[in-house]
């Protein structure tokens, strides 16, 4: 394997796709794709935190080291990655930074755990989760760390927040003087193609900073170089000093069951790879009346709401979306709307996942969810704009667009993001 540069182990900094394909893609060409029934390829793709590991932590040698991670953190036979480097002289591990849900995971969405001592390894945890620019780097300051690695499985929506820690870890870093170390894990929702509406930066918030297709397709890596090219340096005055790790043996058509890797759930509501799939559209549905599915058993792939009965899913399969099909279905969520009551809706079940789009999905929701049920009303806050990044999923939704029509609106907007990604892409 080709080294990026002389006598430094396989790793990239802000490099060009075409010089990362001598080694991230030298391993990812020879892996097999997942089988058509989904079952696991051997467990050939190696995350950037194996190969960091494989090196002797050659990175990481002199520098005082804080990790942000949560429980998603693990190696393949699953031990945590904090234990680990803990355990290992050659690093000097002096902190942990938590995102949204903390550090083991345990909090619902929009929450955090508090800053404590992990009881495991003695080491500070410190919740990150809503800081920005100045602050967060003043904590880093107060850890007493030099170099940031960041280690968190994502789940490939723009609107799932941990990117955007990674999005303020990197102006954090680059406002302290800090480096920082991203070390990459797949997109369950491979690699393929960006899908979906842009965030206009007018709209950015939590859920959405930087103009990023509502399913970018990119992964964790990827991002922080497409970050630190354009948005950090806007934020921050200069780039962070980055530095990836990228997988080996992962292609761009892998699902995470053809990984060989292990799920950790990533967030309380995200059980399983399939959650995931369905997430990257349903999610919008947290911009309206209706259920997203939190509190039931299958979360974002059981959505609906009191009223709603059989007509929904009448209506979702007679536009015979590619990839899917809806039974109707009943669900007493546990939690969050509709808590202890019963909603009628729809479970999604997709059926080939290769030609499933979840963002045209979400949207067929949105459009026959408004057309069969009285009760359809958005957030009074128009969290589906942020959601969407564009206020024009909702207005031509009101105006009664299809969903074609609605996709459509938005492809000027991502074929431009389609070509700035290809700039930042790792693997081939």
């Amino acid at each position: 394997m080709r080294h990026s540069s002389g006598g430094r182990p396989p790793y990239t900094r802000n490099v060009t796709r075409r010089q990362v394909l001598g080694t991230a893609a030298a391993g990812a060409l020879s892996c097999p794709a997942a089988s058509p029934a989904g079952a696991a390829a051997a467990a050939r793709v190696r995350t950037g935190f194996d190969r960091l590991a494989e090196s002797g932590y050659a990175l990481l040698a002199g520098a005082r080291t804080g990790v942000v991670t949560n429980a998603t953190g693990v190696t393949a036979d699953l031990r945590h990655i904090v234990d680990v480097m803990h355990a290992d002289r050659r690093v000097d591990l002096r902190a942990v930074f938590g995102p949204e849900h903390g550090f083991r995971g345990t909090a619902q969405a929009g929450g955090s755990e508090s800053t404590g001592t992990d009881p495991a390894t003695g080491l500070p945890v410190h919740d990150v989760y809503g800081l920005r620019g100045r602050e967060l780097a003043a904590l880093f300051g107060r850890a007493g760390v030099d170099t940031v690695v960041f280690d968190v499985q994502d789940v490939g929506a723009r609107f799932y927040t941990y990117v955007w820690t990674l999005y303020e870890c990197l102006i954090a870093a680059a406002l302290a003087g800090l480096r920082i170390v991203v070390l990459d894990r797949p997109n369950p929702l491979t690699g393929r193609g960006a899908y979906g509406p842009v965030l206009e930066r007018s709209l950015a918030s939590g859920v959405g900073r930087e103009p990023l297709a509502q399913a970018h397709g990119m992964t964790v890596a990827e991002l922080a170089l497409l970050f630190n090219a354009d948005g950090v340096p806007r934020a921050a005055g200069r780039a962070a000093r980055l530095e990836t790790v990228p997988m080996s043996g992962w292609r761009r058509t892998h699902f995470f069951d053809g990984t060989g890797l292990p799920w950790v759930p990533p967030s309380p509501n995200m059980p399983t790879p399939d959650t995931a799939l369905a997430y990257a559209g349903t999610c919008l549905l947290e911009g309206t009346s209706l259920s997203e599915g939190r509190g039931t058993t299958r979360p974002f792939e059981i959505v609906g709401a009191e009223g709603v009965d059989h007509r929904w899913a009448a209506a979702l399969n007679a536009l015979d979306l590619p990839g899917v099909r809806f039974r109707e279905a009943y669900a007493v969520p546990v939690f969050s709307k509709f808590q202890g009551r019963t909603i009628g809706g729809v479970q999604l079940h997709v059926h080939d996942r290769r030609a499933y789009d979840p963002v045209r999905t979400g949207v067929a929701l949105l459009v026959t969810a408004r057309r069969i049920w009285p009760g359809f009303a958005w957030r009074p806050d128009l969290w589906i704009d942020r959601l969407a990044g564009t206020a024009a999923v909702r207005t031509m939704t009101d105006a009664g667009a299809s969903a074609d029509d609605i996709v459509e609106a938005w492809q000027p907007g991502l074929e431009a993001f389609r070509a700035t990604r290809e700039e930042h892409l790792l693997y081939g």
